[in-house]
């Protein structure tokens, strides 16, 4: 869980202890390319810590997937439905590379977080980006016309580009495929200064 840990200490400063704590919760698992780890309308009782590889969440509107976010290397994945309201997801979390994880139960995640300082305030902290990145997305979607939200994308999400299909990027966009193709041309002919 090199990756796992290393973001996490990023964002909180974990002791070994801390460290040891979870690792006693976590399993190891690999998953292929396009499978779902979350799926709307089911239970998983899962979260899963991203070790290598990257993920979509998706809802399902009208026949048509919306890409809601990515997460890779270092990112936990999990339904917010189910950790917090006790309700099946929403959403849909899906691999796009083949993909290592570390599970943990939803109830052992819980109970960590009520019992250990540590992982509550890194906890926090995850939900306080989140709660930003997804308040930020929001306005970028009503104020910024198509090639901004694109720069702001890429900023915030640096190598998904080179990672994923770009009909996923151009759906968290709110763009047509063609839409971002022409954004990306229109990058990759600017001079350079």
């Amino acid at each position: 869980m090199q990756h796992t840990v290393e973001k996490m200490r990023a964002l909180y400063p974990l002791s070994e202890d801390t460290v040891r704590e979870l690792l006693a919760c976590v399993e190891p698992c690999r998953f292929p390319k396009k499978h779902l780890l979350v799926e709307a309308g089911r239970s998983s009782r899962s979260a899963y810590f991203i070790e290598r590889g990257i993920t979509r969440s998706f809802w399902l509107v009208d026949g048509e997937e919306i890409t809601t976010s990515f997460a890779s290397e270092g990112s936990l994945v999990f339904s917010m439905d189910e950790l917090y309201y006790g309700k099946a997801s929403e959403e849909y979390v899906e691999t796009l590379e083949e993909t290592e994880a570390f599970r943990i139960g939803l109830d052992d995640l819980l109970r960590l977080f009520h019992t250990n300082l540590e992982l509550a305030n890194w906890g926090r902290i995850i939900h306080q980006n989140e709660y930003r990145r997804l308040h930020r997305s929001h306005k970028e979607r009503l104020t910024l016309s198509a090639g901004e939200r694109y720069e702001a994308f890429l900023k915030q999400f640096p190598d998904v580009v080179q990672r994923v299909q770009l009909g996923y990027v151009a759906s968290y966009l709110g763009v047509t495929l063609p839409t971002l193709s022409r954004l990306r041309s229109k990058k990759n002919a600017r001079p350079f200064k």
